[in-house]
């Protein structure tokens, strides 16, 4: 079977993919990369790619996309398959960049928390999700923004503003490619999927129901599903 690397999002790890690693670990190797090692996409790319398998079927979520994008601009021919999961392959627009700067400098004065808490965790998860499960996916991240501390919210954050427009490479692939997002992804909406499904000419675009920004935990059984069609395809 062929091995199976995830990309987390900002400010998340393993724990983004909880779901995942327990449904495909039983019949090929999960990985999970650290997308924090660097503050910029391709020294990031380099550093996943020194430790993958030769050939491997590549799936990231929000920022793990992105960073999938730039892996697959170094080295497309060990890309065996890609999933792209509540993503963006556009540049950063300046306005976004310069409000980075304003959240660095936040998060260098110890505001990491407060930032998370009233900046980010509002725009991630669907308005119609249960309460509970709202507090449960909200507690997980936090709990892996905290982990990774202030320093790899700042390495992310310069690696997101530095990033460069990917469309062309997009165009390029022809392995079979997964392109899903959650219905109601306030960061990255349906426009951006639809011009992803457009340039992959081998993808299936798949829309989650009652899911925003973070799939894997608001609606992890159907992106399992979604994610195993693309693993057989």
């Amino acid at each position: 079977m062929t091995p199976l690397m995830l990309l987390p999002g900002m400010m998340c790890d393993e724990n983004l993919f909880t779901a995942q690693v327990n449904a495909f670990k039983g019949d090929r190797l999960v990985m999970v990369a650290n997308v924090s090692v660097a503050d910029n996409m391709p020294d990031i790319a380099r550093d996943i790619l020194a430790q993958a398998p030769e050939s491997f079927a590549l799936a990231g979520l929000s920022m793990g996309g992105i960073v999938a994008m730039e892996i697959l601009r170094q080295a497309p021919h060990r890309v065996e398959r890609l999933a792209l999961l509540d993503t963006n392959p556009k540049a950063e627009l300046i306005e976004v960049q310069s409000n980075r700067n304003r959240q660095i400098e936040i998060v260098q004065n110890g505001g990491l928390s407060q930032l998370m808490h009233s900046e980010m965790f509002p725009h991630y998860l669907a308005d119609n999700l249960p309460l509970s499960q709202v507090k449960n996916i909200l507690e997980r991240c936090d709990e892996m923004a905290m982990k990774l501390g202030p320093q790899a919210f700042i390495r992310e954050s310069r690696a997101l503003q530095k990033r460069v427009d990917q469309q062309g490479v997009l165009s390029k692939y022809k392995g079979p490619t997964l392109i899903l997002m959650g219905e109601q992804d306030k960061l990255c909406p349906l426009d951006r999927h639809q011009l992803m499904h457009s340039l992959l000419e081998n993808s299936k675009l798949v829309l989650i129901e009652n899911a925003g920004h973070l799939t894997t935990l608001e609606q992890p059984q159907a992106v399992n599903a979604a994610l195993r069609e693309w693993l057989s395809a």
